[in-house]
């Protein structure tokens, strides 16, 4: 090899030079341009104060930025917002590196970056991702920095005041949360929990359900016990107060799956809609006692936990029991008595139920029976299923179909018109009209034995077997038996 000439050398020398700049070595601090803005913005003075932080759940990320975007709005404030770009795969950065320039990455100034996050349904907004807003107003200039999740990282938001006395800080703090709480995104909104991977919730917004009452088949008294508990207290809320009583209630749907208890849930968040409605399922769940914190900032709420059996087994069944049965408990004890709270929570096992969440009063309130359907329900639910079909049923064929169908769930008979539109389908297509051979084709096919695993998924019998629902017919009758006839010594013809 031959030795670099002195021109190479220097070359050599001047790009070391520019990368040790860049890579920002220490007792170079000040060359890094955003240690530099952040030192002249700040001053002396600013850089002897103390920073001051906040950490927010990763869906109050929407809520901070509505907050800012009003924040900033005032009059007699100047905000400059300016974007921070670490290196790939840095693990972070706060107000205090960047005041000290000590031990820092290379950092960038840059336009600020934005996620496009929802803040009603159909509609977004650009949410910073990590900005440095320099701020002047009546408290003198100061600093934010604003930090969203990063992926791999602590799943936090994260906001942070620099160049004020502490309390002044606070004070900054404090006007955002108020503003956060008072334009709320997700307020008188109806959204749906889901975990994340990292251990945190999102919120997605959902479409409130167009239910009616006669949408709804369940016994008279039943469903007026469920209105009057839920919407009764809604719309009496301002008495209720005045006379001392407590708004927070707990109503709580048992009763075989496929019933309708989800279906019932979905009425009442439907009506309403001057509540905030939070719903929780399966593994979100776990996160009720923040989903509760968030209902308090929101009441009027509704927060309904599907299958709460599965976190709030009684504690006798195993050690220990389980910590969200505990979240559970906490939050449900943990709010205001006058707090304008309802808890709805459904459970397929009601035998399964943590005794303390199902039987003290304040926590659950009412408990209703949601039963299979009786004969008049059972036609009652043909006819709603069928409201889209052309259906050419006589009263023999909807008679027989009742009396066969003794003991299903809703959601079989729901399952037994789709399979009738099938089987007409068949034989007309496009769809001219669904006769009472084709309703009984579909059943004679779920009551095959073969189909014992179908009709456990429609909630029929955990063992697939066909129980007598009311009690007061005889139990599902064999398949291939017609409509309309049945002879009491011989087959079906």
């Amino acid at each position: 090899m031959t030795e670099a000439s002195e021109t190479e050398a220097r070359e050599f020398a001047a790009g070391l030079r520019s990368l040790l700049e860049w890579l920002h070595v220490p007792g170079q601090g000040a060359r890094n341009e955003v240690v530099a803005l952040v030192r002249e913005t700040l001053g002396p003075a600013g850089l002897d104060q103390s920073v001051v932080a906040r950490e927010l759940p990763p869906f109050e990320h929407v809520n901070l930025q509505t907050a800012l975007d009003a924040w900033t709005a005032q009059e007699g404030r100047s905000v400059e917002v300016h974007g921070v770009v670490l290196p790939p795969h840095f693990g972070g950065i706060d107000l205090q590196l960047l005041m000290t320039g000590e031990g820092l990455p290379p950092v960038r100034l840059s336009a600020p970056a934005v996620v496009d996050l929802p803040n009603g349904p159909g509609s977004t907004l650009a949410c910073l991702r990590m900005a440095l807003l320099l701020v002047t107003d009546d408290a003198g200039r100061y600093l934010l920095l604003v930090q969203a999740p990063r992926e791999h990282e602590q799943p936090v938001l994260r906001v942070e005041v620099a160049g004020l006395p502490v309390q002044r800080a606070q004070a900054v703090l404090a006007e955002l949360d108020r503003l956060r709480r008072e334009l709320n995104v997700y307020r008188g909104r109806l959204v749906e929990v889901t975990p994340t991977p990292m251990g945190t919730v999102e919120l997605t917004f959902l479409d409130p359900p167009d239910l009616g009452r006669d949408d709804v088949v369940l016994p008279a008294a039943v469903l007026d016990r469920i209105e009057r508990h839920a919407l009764g207290v809604a719309a009496h809320r301002a008495g209720l107060r005045a006379a001392g009583q407590h708004l927070k209630r707990g109503l709580l749907l048992y009763g075989p799956p496929g019933t309708g208890k989800t279906h019932t849930v979905r009425y009442l968040l439907g009506r309403m809609d001057d509540y905030s409605r939070l719903l929780l399922t399966g593994r979100s769940l776990g996160a009720v006692g923040s989903v509760t914190e968030l209902a308090r900032d929101l009441q009027p709420a509704v927060v309904v936990l599907e299958d709460v059996d599965l976190v709030a087994a009684d504690r006798s069944f195993g050690p220990g029991g389980s910590p969200v049965l505990f979240d559970l408990l906490d939050a449900m004890d943990g709010a205001a008595p006058d707090a304008d709270l309802l808890f709805v929570l459904t459970t397929n096992r009601a035998d399964l139920l943590e005794p303390a969440l199902a039987a003290r009063p304040g926590r659950i309130d009412v408990a209703v029976d949601v039963a299979l359907p009786d004969v008049a329900a059972r036609r009652r639910l043909l006819q709603l299923y069928g409201r889209s079909v052309p259906l050419e049923l006589t009263d023999d064929d909807v008679a027989s179909a009742v009396e066969r169908t003794d003991g299903v769930t809703a959601s079989f008979l729901k399952e037994l018109l789709r399979r009738a539109v099938l089987e007409a389908l068949h034989e007309q297509d496009p769809l001219r009209a669904v006769t009472g051979r084709h309703l009984s084709r579909a059943l004679d096919d779920l009551l095959d034995s073969t189909q014992q695993v179908t009709r456990t998924l429609l909630g029929v019998g955990a063992d697939g077997s066909l129980p007598d629902g009311d009690g007061a017919g005889p139990a599902l009758a064999p398949p291939g038996t017609p409509f309309g006839h049945r002879h009491s010594h011989g087959p079906w013809r």
